[in-house]
């Protein structure tokens, strides 16, 4: 630590970058750790500020980002040799922008490193619930908290009564979808890859059932099982075998909104949907969607979701990983069940 000529603090910058683009499944060798230096003081570009990152969140849209796309892509792809751009809850420690001072607590779009230059700031959320859990703000109250909101309300469209089926049910996303369900008043069922998950799910997160779909071996049995009457609403995380069997599944003018496919990130080929024509024969609406999308609408969300962690109708899990050198593996660890909720990694306390 030092200062430079300008009497501006000069400190050591670790920070996570992307090696090489990736195919197939990730490893922690893609991602690098290096260190620089970084001066804490506003950059010379107007209306830009400089954060020090004290979370980020390890979530599965981001395998993505890391493979090379030669045609249109939802989300633009990470530059190899250059640091991930991550979700994060930060302080302000210089600002060149009117609408931030030094000091603030913000969530949005950062850099994987200690600390970053933030050239859009009006993409930073400011947190107005310090109250809660600061790490809050990488999942319930963060992106994976409007992406559960507005995928449930805004595109599934439920109603008291509605049976909702969630996978990948004990992430980050899945086990808020459930909880809202559950708030609305539907009867809901979520799949998970253990049989810890699945007791989570049952005891913690209020679900009226639950299943490990490794020890099942056919799905559409199981979801039959789950729903003798068929499905009004599938929350899909995970595509592949599970959303072939849920189309068999589903009722009646039901609703499905895409959210991910984690199953088919790493796959060079995705798997196809062979009932898909079950669309047509069931007036099924199957809508994907982008969290992006619903940005605007986040101060009336922080209010509501935030009511209900005080309230205690909203129950959290975290898996918290310690130190900046800790993000390869607990990315990669995301595509092979390793994380127990909201995957996330402390970079710095805040005090």
């Amino acid at each position: 630590m030092a200062d430079d000529a300008d009497g501006n603090e000069v400190v050591s910058n670790k920070r996570v970058i992307l090696k090489r683009f990736v195919t197939g499944f990730p490893s922690e060798d893609d991602m690098e750790l290096v260190t620089g230096t970084v001066r804490l003081a506003v950059p010379p570009r107007p209306a830009t500020v400089m954060v020090k990152n004290l979370y980020v969140s390890c979530d599965p849209y981001m395998r993505n980002r890391m493979s090379q796309h030669n045609d249109a892509a939802y989300i633009e792809q990470f530059v190899p040799g250059e640091v991930l751009v991550i979700f994060g809850v930060c302080k302000v420690v210089a600002s060149g922008h009117p609408d931030f001072k030094a000091g603030d607590l913000v969530w949005g779009m950062t850099g994987c490193e200690e600390y970053s230059v933030i050239t859009h700031p009006e993409s930073l959320f400011k947190i107005n619930h310090p109250e809660l859990p600061l790490s809050y703000y990488t999942g319930v109250l963060g992106m994976p908290g409007v992406t559960a909101y507005a995928g449930f309300f805004d595109v599934s469209k439920p109603k008291k009564g509605d049976y909702v089926f969630v996978s990948a049910a004990s992430g980050a996303v899945g086990q808020l979808v459930g909880q809202l369900a559950k708030i609305t008043g539907c009867y809901v069922v979520g799949s998970a890859g253990s049989d810890e998950k699945v007791n989570l799910l049952k005891t913690k997160f209020g679900f009226d059932d639950a299943f490990n779909y490794k020890k099942e071996h056919d799905l559409n049995a199981t979801l039959k099982r789950c729903f003798p009457l068929g499905i009004d609403i599938y929350f899909e995380n995970v595509g592949g075998a599970m959303l072939d069997a849920v189309l068999l599944n589903m009722r009646m003018n039901g609703r499905i909104a895409v959210c991910g496919m984690i199953s088919q990130y790493n796959l060079e080929k995705p798997d196809g949907a062979p009932n898909l024509f079950c669309l047509v024969a069931k007036r099924i609406r199957m809508e994907g969607f982008m969290v992006l999308d619903y940005f605007g609408t986040y101060r009336k969300f922080e209010e509501e979701m935030a009511g209900y962690l005080k309230e205690g109708k909203i129950t959290i899990i975290e898996d918290v990983a310690h130190g900046i050198e800790k993000v390869p593996a607990a990315l990669v660890g995301l595509f092979s069940g390793c994380n127990v909720g909201k995957q996330l990694v402390t970079i710095a306390q805040e005090k």
